[in-house]
């Protein structure tokens, strides 16, 4: 680690050469910061089978507002949607991450280099001020389909939001949660744009023959959530 790095126990989010009074995230004072090699210490991350190709990785506790993040193994390497927070040497090599948006970035520093990993985010969520000492080797603009995995930019949420297709396996990140026997769409964005947002995934999802739904702290049976969706988020909070 040859900079600076901490993480705020409240959110997760990894500050990377510099020590702010408040998190840049979600505000939480200094005194909730760990250092990253703190966070190494005390954090593992776990990995939980979705099925044969998909592996759900969490941090062991639960660290901060814990989202989780995906590994796929694809037929041309393994890759990561979005990146845990604690940065754990154990888990297996990766070949790329790609980010849903830039709001969970995790330790994908780190990541980026005992892998020498490339790191993939959309170019509208990349220019935002908290992805600056961040490093990124792919920033894209357009839907496109990499190593198998479809990619679908909808903006809404962020500006840059992009969720993923694996096979028969559809990775939503944060976009909307569960809410007892609905969804709710994530507040933290302009409403109407995250409301247009959800009109762009029902368009993209139209005739899609899927299993299962990775969220960022639930996956859920495909069916049964697209029932959710169709009903109808409302805007509200985690």
């Amino acid at each position: 680690m040859k900079v600076e790095q901490h993480v705020c126990l409240v959110c997760g989010f990894n500050m990377i050469g510099f020590h702010p009074a408040r998190c840049p995230f979600c505000g939480a004072a200094r005194s909730r910061f760990i250092t990253a090699e703190e966070c190494s210490a005390r954090f593992k991350v776990v990995s939980t089978p979705v099925n044969d190709k998909v592996m759900r990785l969490n941090s062991d506790p639960p660290l901060g507002l814990e989202h989780a993040a995906y590994r796929i193994e694809t037929g041309y390497g393994p890759c990561w949607i979005d990146c845990p927070s604690s940065f754990d040497r154990s888990l297996g090599w990766i070949d790329d991450i790609l980010f849903t948006h830039h709001h969970f970035l995790g330790a994908s520093n780190l990541y980026r280099e005992l892998f020498s990993a490339d790191v993939h985010i959309h170019r509208n969520d990349s220019l935002h001020d908290i992805c600056r000492p961040f490093p990124f080797d792919v920033t894209f603009e357009k839907d496109f389909s990499y190593n198998g995995i479809e990619a679908f930019h909808i903006g809404g949420h962020t500006p840059g939001f992009t969720f993923y297709i694996f096979e028969d396996v559809l990775f939503i990140c944060d976009y909307v949660f569960l809410h007892g026997d609905g969804l709710k769409y994530n507040p933290f964005g302009p409403a109407d744009q995250t409301m247009a947002g959800g009109d762009r995934i029902r368009d993209y999802l139209e005739g899609r023959q899927l299993s299962t739904v990775c969220g960022y702290n639930y996956t859920i049976g495909y069916d049964d959530w697209k029932r959710r969706f169709d009903a109808g988020p409302v805007f509200g909070g985690y």
